[in-house]
């Protein structure tokens, strides 16, 4: 994956479904995600029949986009970009110097991705953790995969894990548990997913109520498996996706619409163009400030060391050979002398020159 510099987290654009279907308005998403500023941009790539049975019903918050009573699968069908369109997608990507990636829901689609776009990078969603096929294809695939783990706990996840392990490092008996279980528990399955996978803690509503987020299971996915983690995000507003820079996300995904009040199931939990742009100039921020591990005075607050601190002064004229006491020894602004974290060191001996008041000691 593009990345502008190895430590910055990867910024993944989702696109989605946001398009509707016109293949102009796809276009336009990724030109918007490029002046964003974003690493890669991300759509969505399926075969409805193999996707949805025939009635299949829409989710909650699937149900104002279009049609009453329409099926997921007619709602679908209307959101299909063409292999062709594909391909327009991925040329546009490079034109604009962008990562192209899509998350495939069926194995046809994820074999039209690596092997006929040739993509090198994957994103499976939250609904994948449990397709076995789906997961085994894209291990055997060799491609980078970015998981998401919306809807799952650790077990599961840990499942998902064996699968891609065992497709990963391409055993040859055939696919079962007790294959899965054994890949996974090598070395070499685990290096392998090291290598390859990066988990995505998600919370899968839409939008996500923020008392739902639990950034926090970042830090159990990470310490469970060891991996890259990151975060998928469908919260409103971008709080979220900043917070979880800060907890340590290596990859941050955000949906965003060119419109938020066009039809379709996605664009009202999207972020709007400029609060793409927003949200990426506040994780490059965030990044900034976070900084390096150490503790130690920088350069930009130095200049201020003298204005800030003290030192030890005279609080009253002192004449060579007084002693100094609590009476005639304080601590005072600039802090050019001698530090007062040396005060009682001080008190007691006598001063080896006249000092005039609130000079400093020396």
């Amino acid at each position: 994956m593009k990345n502008s510099a190895p430590s910055q987290v990867y910024i993944l654009a989702e696109a989605g479904v946001n398009h509707n279907g016109n293949i102009d308005t796809a276009l336009k998403l990724i030109d918007a995600a490029v002046a964003a500023g974003v690493d890669g941009v991300k759509f969505q790539t399926f075969n409805v029949a193999q996707l949805v049975a025939a009635t299949a019903k829409k989710a909650s918050y699937q149900k104002d986009a279009g049609k009453a009573g329409e099926t997921q699968g007619e709602m679908l069908e209307k959101l299909v970009l063409s292999q062709s369109d594909h391909h327009r997608l991925k040329d546009h990507c490079k034109e604009q110097n962008i990562d192209f990636l899509s998350t495939p829901f069926d194995c046809d689609s994820l074999n039209f991705l690596t092997n006929n776009l040739g993509l090198t990078n994957i994103k499976l969603s939250s609904g994948a953790i449990t397709h076995g096929p789906l997961l085994l294809a894209a291990g055997q695939s060799g491609a980078n995969i970015i998981l998401s783990t919306g809807l799952s706990n650790l077990g599961e996840v840990e499942q998902a894990l064996m699968v891609l392990a065992y497709g990963l490092i391409n055993r040859i008996e055939p696919p079962s548990q007790n294959g899965f279980s054994q890949a996974y528990a090598t070395d070499e399955g685990q290096k392998a997913l090291q290598d390859k996978v990066t988990l995505l803690h998600c919370t899968t509503q839409y939008p996500a109520p923020m008392r739902d987020i639990n950034l926090l299971a970042m830090d159990i996915l990470h310490k469970a498996f060891a991996l890259n983690v990151g975060f998928s995000d469908h919260s409103l507003g971008i709080s979220a996706p900043l917070a979880a820079v800060a907890r340590g996300a290596k990859v941050i995904e955000k949906h965003f619409t060119l419109d938020k009040t066009m039809a379709g199931p996605d664009h009202k939990a999207s972020l709007s163009v400029d609060e793409l742009q927003n949200m990426v100039r506040g994780i490059r921020e965030v990044e900034l400030a976070l900084g390096v591990a150490k503790k130690f005075s920088t350069n930009s607050e130095n200049e201020n060391r003298n204005v800030v601190r003290s030192s030890l002064t005279a609080l009253k004229d002192i004449a060579k050979g007084t002693v100094f006491s609590e009476e005639n020894l304080g601590v005072k602004r600039p802090g050019n002398g001698i530090s007062p974290i040396y005060y009682w060191s001080w008190l007691g001996q006598r001063a080896s020159r006249d000092f005039a008041k609130d000079e400093a000691i020396e």
